[in-house]
């Protein structure tokens, strides 16, 4: 008879985790190098059109394209209006319209 102890089950979930842990990286490196004809692609339609940044959020213009915003323009409506969007909240407004930065 053979006596399994917790630690041995232990062992095999850990040995499991490592092995897809090793499947992640190896599928990654994979669709790494098959994507580099896509990247190009999108690379050259970048250039073509000249797009700017990325959008990271759809509700503000100020907020779509941080580094492209002014310091007056979460105010627009008013000088005193708060803040009406959820990510104006989150996004911090960029390193040269900071007074931290400014110092």
């Amino acid at each position: 008879m053979s006596v399994r102890r917790s630690s041995d089950a232990f062992l095999f979930f850990i040995a499991i985790n490592i092995l897809v842990i090793f499947f992640f990286f190896l599928h990654s490196s994979l669709e790494q190098k098959s994507a580099i004809p896509v990247l190009r692609g999108k690379e050259e339609m970048v250039k073509n059109f000249g797009l700017t940044d990325l959008c990271l959020f759809t509700d503000a213009r100020y907020t779509r394209h941080p580094s492209m915003a002014d310091l007056s323009t979460p105010f627009q409506d008013h000088p005193m209006s708060l803040e009406h969007f959820p990510s104006g909240s989150i996004l911090t407004p960029p390193a040269h319209l900071r007074s931290d930065a400014l110092d």
